[in-house]
């Protein structure tokens, strides 16, 4: 029988709705799951105890070096028992004690996948204050798995109809425009060229820059940004072969007309391009990091901790995680044939 993919999730913080979300995949038929083996990298207390606060039945298998061949059935997930909680995780309520075993799981997860445990690595909803208020540096998933494999990310979000990367990520707004140098911008526009052609089977991507300055600096009179490093960076990645348009004004970037003809925008910092792209396509929408040795994607919300064991979590964006997971390893797999 022909392997599948194997495929880890970590549910992130043990108090929001990540478990949730897990024990809600495990219900599923197998008719219905995503076309891989699915293994949980966490505690397996923590899903015991989600899924007798939801009132559903879970069991867990511990994964195994073998190949996989079949997927789950319904009420079933594999397990790698990875690291364990400092202290019970209660539904809603954050615990700073637990940051360390958060960090240990997603470090697991990580390594599996460049060990060739996994394929790829899907996360859940992490929550960055509580693992800082433990007194561990964390910005988030993309730096810390970039900084585990040495590699330099570019974050991308995916909705249906449109992907939106970013040139900073989680920095304080007055930080960007020092971040924005040309070889930071030159290295990470050739990174997003080549994971949209090895990710996403696009032979000549088409990207969309957004200038930094409202009116993309109005010709220097808003900002220098625009002239000094954007522009010429995009010059000389045009005259190497790669199809770029703007900088372009990022209140008109997103208009459906521009953005029927281009495969993704370059958004300059996070909240330029991300809130239109969570207008369309918010509980849909999937973080993908390119750049890694591996495929990792996200789902697209935060913790809920309101919503953690009560029923009511949406498996949507984590279901379209997996199901993009599996999409970029096809895709990779033309690729490389």
């Amino acid at each position: 029988m022909a392997a599948i993919p194997r495929l880890a999730l970590t549910p992130g913080e043990p108090a929001g709705i990540g478990p949730d979300l897990l024990v809600r995949i495990a219900q599923r038929p197998t008719t219905e799951r995503p076309a891989a083996r699915l293994v949980a990298v966490c505690d397996p207390e923590l899903l015991l105890g989600r899924a007798r606060a939801l009132g559903l039945g879970l069991r867990l298998l511990p994964v195994t070096a073998a190949p996989a061949t079949t997927v789950q059935p319904a009420g079933t997930l594999d397990l790698l028992d990875a690291a364990r909680l400092a202290q019970p995780a209660h539904p809603g309520v954050l615990d700073p004690t637990n940051a360390g075993y958060v960090l240990a799981t997603l470090a697991a997860a990580c390594d599996g996948c460049l060990h060739g445990q996994f394929d790829a690595l899907v996360t859940g909803p992490i929550h960055k204050g509580v693992i800082n208020d433990a007194g561990l540096p964390f910005s988030g998933h993309t730096e810390f798995l970039a900084a585990r494999c040495g590699a330099e990310p570019v974050m991308l979000l995916v909705a249906p109809g449109l992907r939106v990367a970013l040139a900073t990520t989680h920095l304080p707004l007055a930080a960007v425009p020092a971040a924005l140098t040309r070889p930071h911008l030159h290295g990470l526009i050739r990174r997003l060229d080549q994971g949209l052609r090895d990710g996403f089977g696009i032979a000549r991507p088409r990207i969309l820059v957004c200038g930094l300055n409202p009116h993309a600096g109005e010709g220097g009179h808003l900002g220098q940004e625009e002239q000094h490093i954007i522009a010429p960076v995009l010059a000389e990645l045009r005259a190497a072969g790669l199809d770029l348009i703007g900088p372009l004004p990022a209140d008109t970037a997103f208009v459906p007309p521009r953005l029927a003809t281009v495969d993704a925008v370059l958004a300059m910092y996070h909240d330029q391009g991300l809130p239109v792209l969570k207008h369309l396509g918010f509980g849909q929408a999937v973080n993908v990091t390119l750049g890694l040795p591996f495929i990792r994607t996200s789902v697209d919300h935060g913790t809920a901790l309101d919503l953690a064991g009560s029923d009511r979590a949406d498996p949507g964006s984590l279901l379209a995680a997996l199901d993009l997971a599996l999409q970029m390893l096809r895709a990779r797999r033309v690729a490389a044939a």
